[in-house]
């Protein structure tokens, strides 16, 4: 992984990422409700999946402007090293090798837009482009998942060109 560091906010390569997990589809304004309760589920039932990268860090997934019915809603899960054995009612998603512009969100849930504006300001700021087609990803820190709404330390990470 590559990574440029500038006043907090990094430039960094990842890797293909295979995650096993939960789908969550709802109108907009219920995310910021769905979205825990669906973590929650998540980290009650982690032992179930097979294959576990990362300590079975939660990361959450979405594309800004879906291209197709699959690709609309946010998804919450653990890396995986391989799809197998995944226990019926969850679902897979291989996100493709991408650059990503990141920022770390420290606070309420419901604050993370406005972390996720600076640093869009950030991205056009250097020269760069959202890739708004491609998947966003959201990394929650192990000892803080996105259970509790109301202290969120979690890894923004925005598709760019």
């Amino acid at each position: 992984m590559n990574q440029e560091v500038i006043s907090g906010k990094f430039v960094k390569d990842l890797a293909e990422l295979k995650i096993v997990g939960f789908r969550v589809v709802c109108p907009g304004e219920k995310y910021i409700e769905e979205i825990p309760k669906a973590a929650k589920v998540l980290k009650e039932r982690t032992e179930e999946i097979k294959y576990i990268i990362n300590s079975g860090q939660q990361i959450g997934a979405f594309v800004v402007e879906e291209s197709s019915p699959e690709e609309e809603g946010y998804w919450i899960g653990v890396q995986v090293s391989e799809y197998k054995d995944v226990p019926e009612d969850m679902t897979t998603l291989t996100i493709p090798p991408h650059r990503y512009a990141t920022i770390l969100h420290k606070g309420p849930n419901d604050q993370i837009r406005s972390t996720y504006s600076e640093l869009h300001k950030w991205i056009e700021q250097k020269g760069c482009k959202r890739a708004y087609d491609s998947w966003n990803l959201e990394l929650y820190q192990k000892e803080n998942e996105p259970i509790n709404s109301n202290d969120v330390r979690v890894e923004l990470y925005d598709s760019i060109l």
